[in-house]
C-alpha cells in the first residue's frame, strides 16, 4: 500500500464491508468493522464427500540411511556418487533420514489432515541384490511404517517402483534384459503380499516415460545413458511388459479387493482453445502422445503412428506380451505438472503441439510451466478416452525459491497460487463428473530432487538438511485448510 493513502483514507475509498474485511486482516479493527459479514463459502468450489486428500514422496528422495537396515545399492547411490552427475555433488545418502524420523512426518501429516499418503518401497531394501533372498528388516520397516500411518488415520498408498532400481541388476542389463520384468514381478508380488493387511492401493510404477526417457535416452538422470531410439524402444516395451506381470502377480498374492494400478505422468494435452476442433485434438493427442505409455497399457496394442514412426527402430513383442501389457487396472494415477498445448490442423494425426514461448511463465524449475488446466483435461481425457472409473492425481506440486523469513516462516506464495489454481481446475473436473478420487501433493517435504540435488525445493514443510528441522510452509497452511473445509479456498 502506498505511504500516500492511509488505511482509513483507503477505506474510505473502497467502502464499507470490503474495507472493514481488508483491515482486519491488516491487523486494524474499527467499530465499524465489528460485524463483518461472512465469508461466502460457495459450493460449486467443494470436493466431493470422502475424496482423499494426501501427499506423495518416494524412497530415495527421502528415506536416506542407504547402508541400514540390510537394504543394497540402487542406481541412484551409484549415480549421484558419480561426480558431476547431480548438482553440487548432492546425494541421496541421508536426504530428509525418513527411515529414522518417519514418526515426527507421520506426525506432520496428521496435524495437515491427511486422509491418504502415497510412499514408495525401495526395491533393494527388500531384495539387496533385486532377486534371491528376501530382506525381513526391509519388510519389517515399511510394515511399522503404515502402522504408523494407520495410527494416526492416514491411508497408504504404495508405489512399487520409483526410479531406484537395485544397481546389480542393471549390471546385468537393466530393464534392456527382459529377466528384468519377471524380477520387477516377482519383488512387487511378494512385497504387496507382505504390506497388503495394511495397504490396499498398489502402483507398480511411477512415471515410465520419466526413468525411461531421462535415464536412459537423454542421461540425465540414473543410470546415466544414452541409447539409441531402437534400444531406447525395445527397452521401454520391456517397461510396460513389466507393469503388466506385476500387475498379474499383486493379484495373485494378494486378497480379494486389493486395488491395482500406475502412477504415470502422462502427456496432459490441453486445447489452446475450448473450441470443439481444438478439444477433438486434444483428445487426439492424448492418445497419441502418450502411445508407448499409458495409451499401450489401456489398449493392448502400439498406435500406428507410433509404430510408422519409429520404422525400422520399432520394437519386437508377441501378441502374448501384449496382452499381458494390458492386464487391466482397477484405478490410473496420473502426475499432473504442466499441459501440453495442442491446436487442430490437417494432418494425419489432427493436431499439432504447440510450443511454448521463451516467455511462458513457469516455477523455479525451468522445466515447469505453469499451466492448471492441465489437471482438468487429463484426468477428464483419460477417462473419456478409456472408461476410466477411479483416477488419482499421484502427484501435482511446484518448486520455489523457499526461503526462512526472519520471523522463521516460509511465506511460499508462488507455491500457494500455483496450487490453488491447479485446485480450481480439478474441482471443475469433479463438478463436471470426472471420476478423481483423490489427489496427492508433491510433496510432503523438501528433498533430494534427483539430479537437481537439494536445490529445488518441493515440500510444503521446510526441511533444513544441516538439521533436519521441519517448518511447515504457508502451502502447508493453506492446504490444511483446503483440506478441513474440503474446498478450494
Amino acid at each position: 500500500m502506498s505511504d500516500k493513502l492511509s488505511r482509513r483514507s483507503f477505506a474510505k475509498v473502497i467502502g464499507g464491508s470490503t474495507a472493514a474485511l481488508s483491515l482486519a486482516n491488516l491487523g486494524t479493527t474499527p467499530a465499524s468493522a465489528q460485524a463483518a459479514p461472512a465469508i461466502s463459502t460457495d459450493p460449486r468450489r467443494h470436493f466431493p464427500q470422502g475424496f482423499l486428500w494426501g501427499s506423495a514422496t518416494a524412497s530415495y528422495q527421502v528415506e536416506g540411511a542407504v547402508k541400514e537396515g540390510g537394504r543394497g545399492p540402487s542406481i541412484w547411490d551409484t549415480f549421484s556418487h558419480t561426480p558431476g552427475k547431480v548438482a553440487n555433488g548432492d546425494t541421496g545418502d541421508v536426504a530428509d533420514d525418513y527411515y529414522h524420523r518417519y514418526k515426527e512426518d507421520i506426525a506432520l501429516m496428521k496435524d495437515i489432515g491427511l486422509k491418504t499418503c502415497r510412499f514408495s518401497v525401495s526395491w533393494s531394501r527388500i531384495f539387496p541384490t533385486g532377486t534371491g533372498q528376501p530382506n525381513q528388516q526391509g519388510v519389517d520397516f515399511y510394515n511399522r511404517m503404515c502402522d504408523s500411518l494407520l495410527e494416526a488415520g492416514i491411508q497408504p498408498f504404495c508405489t512399487l517402483y520409483h526410479w531406484d532400481l537395485p544397481q546389480t541388476l542393471q549390471d546385468k542389463g537393466g530393464w534392456e534384459n527382459k529377466d528384468v520384468a519377471k524380477a520387477f514381478a516377482d519383488y512387487a508380488g511378494y512385497t504387496a503380499n507382505k504390506l497388503n493387511d495394511r495397504v490396499k492401493h498398489f502402483m507398480t510404477m511411477n512415471e515410465m516415460r520419466s526413468f525411461v526417457e531421462i535415464g536412459y535416452k537423454d542421461g540425465r538422470h540414473a543410470p546415466g545413458l544414452r541409447l539409441d531410439a531402437k534400444r531406447v524402444a525395445q527397452l521401454n516395451h520391456y517397461v510396460v511388459l513389466a507393469h503388466g506381470l506385476s500387475v498379474q502377480a499383486i493379484r495373485a498374492q494378494t486378497k480379494p479387493g486389493t486395488k491395482v494400478g500406475i502412477a504415470d505422468n502422462a502427456t496432459a494435452t490441453a486445447p489452446v482453445i475450448e473450441t470443439p476442433e481444438h478439444i477433438e485434438a486434444a483428445r487426439k493427442a492424448y492418445r497419441e502422445e502418450n502411445a508407448m505409455f499409458l495409451t499401450v497399457l489401456m489398449e493392448g496394442r502400439y498406435t500406428d503412428h507410433y509404430l510408422k514412426r519409429l520404422g525400422a527402430d520399432a520394437p519386437h513383442f508377441t501378441p502374448e506380451e501384449m496382452k499381458t501389457i494390458s492386464a487391466p487396472m482397477d484405478f490410473v494415477g496420473l502426475n499432473v505438472y504442466q499441459p501440453e498445448y495442442v491446436r487442430a490442423d490437417g494432418s494425419d494425426k489432427g493436431y499439432t503441439v504447440v510450443p511454448s514461448p521463451a516467455s511462458y511463465p513457469h516455477m523455479l524449475s525451468p522445466w515447469l510451466h505453469v499451466g492448471p488446466e492441465g489437471l482438468y483435461w487429463s484426468p477428464r481425457l483419460c477417462a473419456e478416452l478409456w472408461n476410466v472409473k477411479e483416477i488419482y492425481i499421484t502427484e501435482n506440486g511446484a518448486s520455489s525459491a523457499d526461503v526462512l523469513a526472519p520471523d522463521g516462516q516460509v511465506y511460499d506464495t508462488d507455491r500457494t497460487m500455483f496450487l490453488r489454481n491447479y485446485l480450481t481446475q480439478l474441482q471443475r473436473a469433479v463438478a463436471e463428473g470426472v471420476p478423481v478420487k483423490g489427489y496427492f501433493l508433491w510433496s510432503l517435504l523438501d528433498n533430494f530432487e534427483w539430479a537437481d540435488g537439494y536445490d529445488k525445493r518441493f515440500g510444503i514443510t521446510y526441511v533444513d538438511f544441516k538439521t533436519q528441522k521441519r517448518t511447515p510452509k504457508l502451502s502447508a497452511k493453506f492446504y490444511k485448510q483446503v483440506i478441513k473445509e474440503n474446498r478450494v479456498v
